[in-house]
């Protein structure tokens, strides 16, 4: 069992939990620090804003009538295990792959943790500039789209060390 920690992806959990654990304390947080809708600007560009998406991203789905909340959380849960399957199949050396998989799957489990306990996900990062408001997101979320940023990244530089390693071979 040791070895499977160690030799594999799973050596990133830590990351995950981390991660997870800053997620839940900013949206507890917010949570008990503002009204429902409040905002306080911090930045010219930036403000933390309070609000509840019962929808995925960019409040994809948020007005239906409650059904989404069972498909999002049925979707985070796959999710969430195929990752955990990924990472334990991802050996260590693939360390970038490795911390893209940690990233989303603490990002999955953030928002899956909302739904499941709240019915919605807490979301609070707002930027915008000119007057136009970009979709209000969370640490969860973020950590999803940089990890799903570097799973594209590790994709083209896996294919350079493919690549080099190839013509080494071929010499």
């Amino acid at each position: 069992m040791n070895k499977l920690f160690s030799d594999t992806g799973l050596r990133w959990l830590w990351l995950t939990l981390v991660i997870l654990v800053i997620d839940q304390v900013s949206k507890y947080w917010v949570a008990a620090s503002f009204d429902y809708r409040e905002t306080l600007s911090v930045l010219p560009f930036f403000n933390l804003t309070y609000v509840h998406n019962p929808g995925a991203a960019f409040s994809f789905l948020a007005g239906q009538g409650g059904w989404q909340r069972w498909f999002f959380t049925a979707i985070a849960t796959v999710a969430s295990v195929v990752f955990l399957v990924w990472m334990a199949k991802t050996p260590k050396h693939e360390r970038l792959l490795s911390i893209a998989f940690a990233l989303i799957l603490s990002g999955a489990v953030g928002n899956l943790i909302d739904r499941v306990l709240l019915g919605y996900v807490i979301d609070f990062l707002d930027f915008h500039w000119a007057g136009y408001h970009f979709a209000a997101f969370n640490i969860a979320d973020s950590a999803i789209f940089i990890g799903a940023a570097l799973m594209i990244l590790e994709s083209f530089t896996s294919k350079e060390a493919n690549k080099e390693s190839s013509k080494e071979t071929n010499k």
